[in-house]
């Protein structure tokens, strides 16, 4: 009901034809894939389309991937879905920047409306949504809060795609071609049982900012307690100006707090004028939370074992993890360990330029669908 490949060739018709002799079989209806971006991204998507016929393919770039031997780069990882389990149905939302509520209710009808047609399973309770979108647009506030109020009650979870760190261009994969500036919207039905999750292992210090002065269109932060935003930053945690990158970034991060529960709001990059751009959104006014990294491993084992609680062991958990994860896994020389965990959980996903979760955008967090084994059901 669900199989997974992977490909290392360097050339574009031979990872096609590797995908394709590891995923199709008589009753194979669905494919979603992670690419690493080094790859001839127009010959790529040309093999794939070739190979895979009248197949519907979905798909993204990377900040690396996550295969089914753990963490890889300069790969693709994919899964085959059996539509005897799988209803799937999705669409492309090709232009984020003026994507509004109206277009997301009309998409989310066609995707109910045909998943439905195939009588697999009842759309309530038996579905959720996945979302790749372009990991270096603006925008991704705007068509989450859209499609979730679509959605309503259908949980959804998502990945926005990055470029191998590079921040330069992000593409997602829909109906034969890579576009950047969009959006893939795909809902899955099916009968066996899910859960949509998301964790991370970020916890709160004292210190706390107030953005004085951003650009909330462009994610950029000029001043943090009216001083110019990367000097308040680094002297809060330490460190010279200078020294300013992704692992320092990745093991200090800037979190808002809604309720009781902190929304990490990472920091992509400093500027030589003092300002910060940010993953996420972030507005004049708000208060962020100066935080710390707890226990990467033992926070993502205690999610699992609650998920295998209610599911059983899994048959397969798509996973959208954020790449500063991963970048604080290679500082501390824990890869071999996380990799081999993501593996015996059998996660195929990708490293992530953010992830969504139910509507909301977030960072450094790993979020994803758990999916369980037949019960009581013969595996077909």
């Amino acid at each position: 009901m669900l199989r997974t490949a992977m490909s290392q060739a360097p050339d574009a018709e031979t990872v096609a034809q590797d995908l394709a002799r590891q995923l199709i079989h008589p009753h194979l209806g669905f494919v979603l894939f992670f690419c690493s971006a080094e790859y001839d991204l127009q010959a790529l998507g040309d093999s794939l389309r070739h190979y895979f016929g009248g197949v519907r393919l979905v798909g993204c770039t990377t900040a690396g991937e996550i295969t089914s031997q753990g963490y890889g780069r300069g790969c693709v990882s994919a899964i085959g879905f059996d539509h005897r389990s799988f209803s799937i149905a999705c669409g492309l939302i090709d232009e984020m920047d003026r994507f509004n509520l109206f277009e997301a209710q009309q998409l989310v009808e066609r995707l109910v409306g045909d998943c439905r047609s195939n009588s697999l399973a009842p759309i309530k309770d038996h579905s959720f949504a996945l979302t790749l979108l372009d990991g270096l647009s603006s925008r991704e506030e705007v068509v989450l809060a859209a499609l979730s109020a679509a959605f309503g009650s259908i949980p959804h979870f998502g990945g926005s795609a990055g470029d191998d760190n590079h921040l330069t261009n992000t593409h997602v994969y829909y109906d034969g071609r890579f576009h950047s500036g969009a959006a893939a919207v795909v809902l899955i039905n099916t009968w066996l049982d899910f859960e949509v999750f998301t964790t991370h292992h970020i916890l709160p210090r004292d210190e706390k900012l107030v953005v004085t002065h951003a650009d909330s269109h462009a994610r950029r932060v000029f001043e943090l307690n009216a001083e110019p935003a990367a000097d308040e930053y680094a002297r809060l945690i330490g460190v010279p100006v200078e020294s300013l990158d992704h692992r320092v970034f990745a093991a200090h991060p800037l979190a808002v707090r809604i309720n009781e529960r902190y929304y990490v709001r990472s920091i992509q990059k400093a500027h030589p004028d003092g300002s910060l751009t940010f993953y996420c959104a972030v507005e004049t006014g708000i208060v962020l939370t100066a935080m710390r990294t707890g226990p990467l491993m033992p926070n993502l084992e205690a999610v699992f074992e609650r998920l295998e609680q209610r599911l059983g062991p899994p048959l397969l958990t798509i996973g959208c993890d954020c790449f500063l994860r991963r970048l604080e896994v290679e500082a501390t020389a824990t890869v071999a360990q996380a990799s081999a965990f993501l593996r015996r959980q059998r996660v195929i996903g990708f490293n992530t330029y953010g992830e969504q979760f139910n509507g909301m955008h977030i960072n450094q967090t790993f979020t994803g669908v758990a999916i369980g084994r037949p019960r009581g059901r013969a595996c077909r």
